[in-house]
């Protein structure tokens, strides 16, 4: 594990967590907002309109942002109808997490190994308020389960299945070629958000 990896799993200070929290809400919410620009601009005016940047502690950051996706994401819907509007916005979602991922694995040393991808993906998630617990089924394979979302309680199910393309983006962008599939969420009414993790062509070298 590298250094900067190891130092900043130790140690995320509130105002590194503040400032990654903005940069993760302006890569998601521009692409959001890019995609209803293009079908009802005028939607998207009125949503800038009625939007108070935000402030405050964390929590409400989170929230804020979670709204933010929330509203941007059932104006597309509203536009395009449910079925396009997941498909384009997985889309895009996808592209920005792995821009995000690739970016982290860049600025903190990330190694093609087990550890390594879980130790970011660990860091990236508590930005967001997010907890996660991992058990590995093959040297390949694991099950994920998030026990903790802050973002969930004002989120959609719509919303969770659209920035969900955004995580698999994430940990594409960690380890290239790295899948993550969710099953089951907690906008579902579930206890917890499962996912499949599974990593490409695992040598032995990369399972620490």
């Amino acid at each position: 594990m590298s250094w900067k990896l190891a130092l900043t799993s130790l140690c995320l200070p509130p105002w590194t967590v503040r400032r990654e929290l903005s940069r993760v809400g302006a890569a998601t919410t521009s692409i959001l907002d890019r995609l209803l620009d293009d079908c009802a601009s005028e939607a998207l005016e009125a949503v800038r309109r009625d939007e108070l940047p935000p402030r405050g502690p964390l929590r409400r950051r989170r929230a804020a942002l979670a709204s933010a996706h929330t509203v941007r994401v059932r104006r597309l819907v509203e536009a395009l109808g449910r079925d396009i509007a997941m498909e384009e916005a997985r889309r895009a979602l996808f592209e920005v997490g792995v821009k995000l991922g690739e970016e982290a694995r860049h600025r903190l040393g990330v190694r093609r190994t087990r550890r390594d991808l879980l130790q970011a993906a660990r860091i990236l998630y508590r930005v967001l308020g997010i907890r996660f617990q991992v058990e590995w089924t093959a040297r390949d394979a694991a099950r994920v389960r998030i026990t903790r979302c802050a973002l969930a309680r004002r989120y959609t199910l719509e919303t969770c299945l659209a920035l969900s393309a955004a995580d698999a983006g994430v940990v594409a962008g960690l380890w290239p070629g790295t899948t993550l599939t969710f099953d089951e969420r907690i906008t579902q009414g579930k206890a917890a958000c499962l996912a499949r993790l599974v990593l490409p062509d695992v040598a032995e070298a990369e399972l620490r």
